[in-house]
């Protein structure tokens, strides 16, 4: 057989244990094995040599340091109580309009995303903070689940993100340069949810019922209050941005932040920091060893030369780079039913990212094409985050509204999943929404 066709059948096999809900590590490290078995002709000392290199110079890799440090802050802001003091600086501007809770929520998301980095933390927390304030207030379940579903998919939009962070490390591109060019994508998605949740509540208005409008000084006083978090993400991204800070470095001053932030204001004690250590520390366990399995498969594919094989078929095929680029953004609709977005990334950039740059889109440079690609594999990746049937997003939100129906979620995240396709078809067609910023700030 040829290398590519063992390759193709390796991946046929992954897929075939991932339906079986076999763990994506689990399901990497066997194919990837199995791949690298056949063709070495069954030679072991080979897979182990390879292997051990592979896990050293995953653990060693100083910018992969910068992952557990977001965890952490994430961690610090979810524990620390910070989530609430975004939900009521949002809610006091806006929840007297009619859906206004609502729409506070996704504002909540987005401004807890900027320090967390995580959608389902983001989900999480956001939804133990809002849910009972939206029920309280008469929303529907239907509008209340959906909604926190899909905005806790801004926590991996709105930089910092960790699947932005692994895409830069796979591609060698800059971490900075990514956290900018998601930053206009992000408010654009944040700014659609509230659309759709408008257009929701104006076709059925006891969906989302206006709450009490709030004394002026109360609102004021809110969002006073977020202004340390606010400064949080500003000192990361323009850390990194400005030169004065690598990655890493402005990671472990934001999480530093965050731990003070939440200590100061009393959301955290000894029980919660000691939370927080030990979730970080279970996230980065789980995301190393999705790293470990990823870097043995990829590197079983590239002695196979599927990818550069494939990439190769695909540029002399004389396909239009619109067609290929619609069937990418297929495949990664159908991964999202089955698969998380840490692991799609690392499954599938290694494959379709040499396509994609051996392709011609309206004349782009190398360097935006890599830019511009990662933030569109990012946002349709998020889609995976609320697709049924196994959008985890969905079970998150759902699991904490129990007299819900699960039906009644999904019927509801549906608009929401369109003003996700919009965007998508808007970012494709127009680069300019996430190389913009970038361009302006060089």
């Amino acid at each position: 057989m040829s290398g590519i066709t063992i390759g193709l059948i390796g991946l046929g096999v992954l897929m075939s244990m991932l339906l079986v809900r076999i763990h994506i590590a689990i399901a990497m490290f066997i194919t990837g094995a199995g791949i690298y078995l056949v063709m070495n002709q069954g030679e072991t000392a080979a897979l182990l040599y390879t292997l051990n290199n592979l896990v050293y110079a995953r653990v060693s890799n100083y910018d992969l340091a910068v992952i557990p440090l977001f965890i952490l802050m994430g961690q610090f802001a979810t524990h620390g109580g910070l989530s609430k003091a975004l939900f009521k600086a949002a809610s006091t501007l806006i929840g007297h309009w009619r859906g206004g809770l609502a729409m506070a929520s996704t504002a909540a998301c987005a401004a807890f995303g900027a320090i967390c980095g995580s959608s389902l933390a983001t989900a999480a927390t956001m939804g133990r903070v809002a849910l009972p304030e939206l029920k309280a207030h008469g929303y529907s379940g239907k509008l209340a689940t959906a909604s926190l579903a899909a905005s806790g998919t801004l926590g991996i939009l709105i930089p910092p993100s960790v699947p932005l962070v692994i895409y830069a490390v796979l591609t060698q591109e800059s971490i900075g340069k990514l956290f900018v060019a998601a930053v206009v994508p992000g408010i654009i998605a944040a700014l659609g949810y509230m659309l759709v949740i408008a257009l929701i509540v104006r076709r059925d208005p006891a969906a989302g019922p206006a709450a009490a409008k709030v004394p002026f000084g109360e609102m004021v006083k809110a969002q006073i209050n977020i202004i340390p978090v606010l400064l949080v993400f500003l000192v990361v991204i323009v850390g990194i941005y400005g030169g004065w800070a690598n990655p890493t470095e402005a990671a472990s001053i934001g999480a530093a932040c965050c731990g003070l932030i939440a200590a100061i204001s009393g959301g955290m004690r000894f029980k919660d920091f000691l939370e927080s250590v030990y979730g970080t520390a279970h996230a980065t366990g789980m995301i190393f060893m999705v790293l470990i399995g990823a870097d043995l498969l990829n590197s079983s594919l590239a002695l196979s030369q599927m990818p550069t094989e494939l990439a190769t078929w695909v540029q002399q095929s004389g396909m239009p780079a619109m067609l290929v680029l619609a069937a990418i953004i297929v495949i990664y609709i159908v991964l999202g039913c089955v698969m998380d977005s840490l692991a799609m990334i690392l499954l599938t950039i290694p494959i379709f990212y040499p396509m994609v740059m051996g392709l011609d889109f309206f004349g782009m440079p190398v360097e935006d094409k890599s830019i511009w690609f990662g933030i569109l594999a990012l946002m349709v990746v998020e889609i995976g985050l609320v697709t049924p049937p196994m959008g985890m997003n969905l079970y998150v939100v759902n699991k904490q509204a129990k007299e819900v129906p699960m039906k009644e979620t999904i019927a509801g995240v549906l608009p929401f999943l369109a003003s996700d396709l919009i965007r998508i078809v808007a970012l494709v067609f127009f680069p300019v929404m996430c190389l913009g910023l970038v361009h302006w700030l060089d």
